[in-house]
């Protein structure tokens, strides 16, 4: 089952270079932030973007994520705020495709087949659930499949039978954990990631996009050699969150937003394979 976020992707790696997918936090500060911030990250070069569910326990999240789900939660914004801005947040994306980053509970509490029906409507391509296992995935995986939305997997370094199973069921691209642990910039990147990329290669024909730790130009450039997109949260939350923490003008931080963001599309624009 084709994707629009596998087409995005696999359209970069036909042409020899890397896709770039950054994060945000919906609702951090606003939801009109978050929506101007797309539209920037997109004109910058994104060619998927992942829109991160606010938590109240975000286990797979650094502080720098952790603080502004919180932030997003103190604004008040709700589950039932993901699917109204959806359709707001597709059209400021155009062709780009939006991935929902949530966590297993609120989706188990909205139901796994509402959950999918309800991204579908809204006009999210896919979605990515970091605490949900493989062993518990099939009811959204189905849901999800009959929605017409992506399931995307994490897959972090294991044994290369339980990669195997992983990939055998990934939608739209499979999601490499660079570093094990929670999210956050790194400033190197592992020795092993370039033997972890090959080894998933081998199980799947999908895309292959890494993430947790990516947050300069030069590691997403050293992450470009093998991957086939290169996927960057922490660093851009943490420009958005000076409007909140400094008392930022909104305008001049989606500037940087989008500059910074421009410096990690480039390598990526002329990555070699």
């Amino acid at each position: 089952m084709s994707t629009s976020l596998q087409v995005a992707l696999e359209r970069r790696r036909r042409g020899g270079e890397t896709g770039f997918i950054p994060f945000i936090t919906a609702g951090d500060p606003t939801m009109e932030v978050t929506v101007e911030a797309v539209r920037r990250l997109v004109r910058a070069g994104a060619d998927a973007v992942e829109i991160g569910m606010p938590y109240s326990d975000p286990l797979a999240d650094g502080p720098t994520i952790q603080a502004a789900s919180e932030r997003a939660l103190r604004g008040g914004f709700q589950m039932p705020d993901l699917f109204r801005l959806g359709p707001i947040l597709r059209e400021a994306a155009g062709e780009v495709p939006l991935v929902a980053f949530t966590y297993a509970n609120p989706v188990y509490r909205w139901g796994w087949q509402t959950f999918a029906e309800d991204l579908a409507k809204a006009g999210y391509a896919g979605v990515i659930v970091p605490d949900l296992p493989m062993e518990e995935a099939t009811p959204l995986r189905e849901a999800a499949d009959r929605a017409g939305v992506a399931l995307v997997p994490l897959v972090a370094p294991t044994s290369h039978g339980r990669i195997e199973r992983i990939c055998r069921t990934a939608r739209g691209f499979v999601y490499a954990v660079s570093s094990t642990g929670v999210t956050g910039v790194r400033k190197r990147m592992p020795e092993h990631l370039s033997r972890f990329i090959d080894d998933i290669r081998r199980c799947t024909d999908l895309p292959i996009g890494v993430g947790f730790g990516i947050g300069t130009p030069e590691a997403a450039a050293a992450v470009a050699e093998a991957a086939d997109a290169v996927i960057v949260g922490s660093a851009l939350v943490r420009i958005l969150a000076a409007i909140t923490e400094e008392g930022r003008d909104a305008g001049d931080v989606l500037d940087d937003l989008e500059t910074f963001a421009r410096t990690l599309v480039a390598p990526l624009r002329r990555a070699e394979k």
